[in-house]
C-alpha cells in the first residue's frame, strides 16, 4: 500500500519521530477522583484515558454473588467525542469484549478469594483515543485498584506491539494502527512474566513474534516503573499533609 510505504522514512524513523523500540510519552496520576475507591489518569500518546474503582462492595445482581471469592466486573466504554467520527454512545460489540478481556486479566492479580458474595467495579472511560487504548484502560485500572487498596500480587503494564513496512515497532500510533500489517496487545507482569493478556490481528513470521514480545516485555517494565511512581507520588503527599499541618496548628495556639 502506498499509505504503508510511507510509515516509516529512510533513517528509519515513524511518522511521529519515533524509533522502531519507542514508546510514545506517558502520564500517570493515580488518585484523581475523589469519590471514588480508587482512581487514575493515563495520558499516553494522545490517548486519555480515566479509570475508577468501587468496592468491594454487595454484588448485584444477587444472582451473580460467588460464596468463594469476589466478582471483578470491568466496563470499558469510548465516550462519543473520543474520535474523530462520532461514536454512538453505549456499548457495542468491541466495548463488551475488551470489558471481558480486561475483566478476566485483573481478576488474575486481585484476590479475590479474600472478598466473598463481593464486587469489584471498574470503570474505564477513553476520553481521547488515538490507538492503544485497551492497553491504556488496563494499565490504568490496575493503578486504580491499586489506589484503592484492593491486595493485589501486582499491577498489570500493558503495551501493542505491530508491524508496519514488514518491520516490528512498538506502541502503534493511529495511523500504524489502521495502516500496519499486524497487532499484538499484550500484558506481561515483568516479576514472573507471566502473560495475562496476548491477541493479534494480521501476521508474523515466528521470529517478528519473537522479537514483538521481546519488545512487549521491555515495554512493560518501562510502564510498571511509571505505574509505581504513580502510588508513590500520590501517597507521598498523603503522609506529607498532616507533617506540614501540625506546625502550624501548634504556631497559631502559641501565637492565640
Amino acid at each position: 500500500m502506498e499509505s504503508e510505504a510511507k510509515m516509516i522514512d529512510e533513517s528509519g524513523l515513524r511518522i511521529d519521530g519515533r524509533r522502531v523500540d519507542e514508546l510514545r510519552p506517558i502520564r500517570i496520576e493515580a488518585g484523581v477522583l475523589k469519590r471514588a475507591d480508587g482512581s487514575a489518569y493515563v495520558e499516553w500518546g494522545k490517548n486519555k484515558v480515566l479509570a475508577a474503582v468501587y468496592g468491594p462492595r454487595e454484588c448485584h445482581p444477587r444472582h451473580l454473588q460467588n460464596p468463594a471469592k469476589a466478582l471483578v466486573q470491568c466496563k470499558y466504554n469510548m465516550i462519543a467525542f473520543s474520535v474523530t467520527d462520532r461514536k454512538r454512545p453505549g456499548p457495542d460489540r468491541r466495548s463488551v469484549e475488551i470489558s471481558k478481556i480486561i475483566s478476566e486479566a485483573l481478576e488474575y492479580v486481585v484476590f479475590t478469594e479474600n472478598f466473598p458474595r463481593t464486587s469489584i467495579d471498574v470503570y474505564i472511560e477513553i476520553l481521547q483515543a488515538n490507538a492503544g487504548t485497551r492497553c491504556a484502560g488496563l494499565t490504568a485500572a490496575s493503578v486504580a485498584l491499586a489506589d484503592a487498596g484492593i491486595p493485589m500480587k501486582d499491577m498489570v503494564p500493558s503495551v501493542a506491539v505491530g508491524k508496519i513496512n514488514d518491520q516490528v515497532v512498538l506502541d502503534l500510533c493511529k495511523e500504524e494502527d489502521n495502516y500496519g500489517q499486524a497487532d499484538l496487545p499484550v500484558a506481561i507482569l515483568p516479576r514472573t512474566g507471566e502473560v495475562l493478556l496476548m491477541q493479534m490481528d494480521g501476521h508474523m513470521t515466528i521470529d517478528e513474534f519473537n522479537r514483538a514480545v521481546e519488545y512487549g516485555v521491555g515495554a512493560c517494565e518501562k510502564i510498571y516503573a511509571l505505574q509505581k511512581d504513580a502510588l508513590r507520588r500520590r501517597y507521598a503527599i498523603e503522609e506529607a499533609e498532616p507533617i506540614d499541618e501540625e506546625p502550624r496548628r501548634e504556631r497559631a495556639e502559641m501565637e492565640g
